[in-house]
């Protein structure tokens, strides 16, 4: 399905409709298609009739997993050039923001994530002045970095103008990042944008989509870009972090591991480390790395936190970020025995997309 098509799905869109994610092999945009009420689909029994006739987000994880949750109903949607963009409201969660299908993020816990990309990083940062983020165009990972009070620039490159904007007018709890005189927005790709700049940065962070097959993000998760691209963008003693998809028991080798083992290939110090997020179903996992020695110590930590952070964190402090580096020994062995190192012909890719649906019984 074309961009045109797309428009002409935006245009036709009903928020009491029910929705599919349907992807087509030939085109790595998605589409929203819209499902007859009586098209409805059998859910085991809750105990509870709202919960029986509530209509249910469904993403699918894997080929044979899925994971869903009650709606309230769709709040907002858009489509723009490369995705389209929904925002629900779930029972359980919140308001989730949801992009071509699978689920960025949920109110009430996507502070685990944010806090776990952005704070190890800038604690870890003797100093850190300036920041420059890869995507995260909902801005979150921009608020959690502005917290830091001697932060002086924040730079966010998102491809998506369309989602800057929708996560702007609808995620009431980002505005105060996005009206921050210290954050500069910059539509572009993240790769494009760094190769063009001679500016280099205390903190670079990643936030960026898993990579998929034909998706826009895969290069940006290769040994090339690391060491032509962003290590030549960080200051002398900078720090990178990026996300690095699902760490868990069953998920953590799709690409946990071996975006951790290819960041080892080019930086001397790397620390990978997991937390879980329950809208996630999983555990997510980042790498954070440099080529100056990194001191986990948890007064230190504690200390920087006091000092240095406006407000309180919800999710962490000195001990939790050391603990967070203490992987289960399953985990720990396959990070030790990976030996893929991820270019634009060896690579790896995460599976999914998702529904809406209507779960009467």
């Amino acid at each position: 399905m074309g961009r045109q098509d797309q428009a002409q799905v935006k245009q036709k869109w009903d928020p009491h409709a029910h929705l599919r994610k349907n992807k087509k092999e030939e085109d790595h945009f998605s589409e929203f298609e819209l499902i007859p009420e009586e098209d409805n689909y059998q859910n085991p029994p809750t105990g509870n009739d709202q919960q029986q006739h509530a209509e249910w987000f469904e993403e699918q994880l894997e080929a044979d997993l899925k994971w869903s949750f009650a709606l309230n109903g769709v709040l907002h949607a858009a489509t723009s050039e490369f995705q389209d963009i929904v925002l629900l409201d779930t029972k359980r969660f919140g308001k989730a923001l949801v992009i071509d299908g699978k689920l960025q993020s949920a109110e009430r816990d996507e502070f685990i994530y944010h806090e776990c990309l952005v704070h190890p990083a800038l604690l870890l940062h003797d100093n850190p002045k300036t920041i420059f983020i890869m995507g995260g165009g909902e801005g979150s990972t921009a608020r959690e970095s502005l917290k830091h009070k001697d932060v002086e620039k924040v730079i966010m490159c998102d491809i998506d103008r369309m989602v800057v904007d929708f996560c702007r007018e609808h995620l009431t709890e980002n505005q105060e990042a996005f009206r921050d005189d210290k954050l500069h927005i910059v539509f572009n790709d993240a790769k494009a944008e760094l190769e063009k700049t001679e500016e280099k940065f205390d903190v670079i962070v990643g936030d960026l989509p898993d990579p998929i097959e034909g998706g826009p993000c895969n290069d940006l998760y290769t040994k090339p870009f690391y060491e032509q691209v962003i290590k030549p963008h960080l200051k002398d003693n900078g720090i990178f972090v990026t996300q690095a998809g699902l760490a868990g028991i069953l998920s953590h080798k799709d690409i946990f591991t071996s975006i951790y083992n290819t960041i080892k290939h080019v930086f001397k110090y790397v620390i990978a480390y997991t937390a879980h997020v329950p809208s996630y179903a999983d555990s997510c996992g980042w790498v954070l790395a440099s080529d100056e020695p990194l001191k986990l110590d948890v007064e230190q930590l504690n200390s920087r936190i006091q000092e240095r952070i406006r407000g309180d964190l919800l999710y962490l402090d000195g001990a939790s970020i050391v603990s967070s580096t203490v992987v289960n020994k399953m985990i720990c062995t396959s990070l030790l025995k990976e030996t893929q190192v991820l270019t634009g012909e060896n690579v790896r890719f995460v599976y999914g997309h998702g529904l809406t649906k209507n779960a009467e019984e």
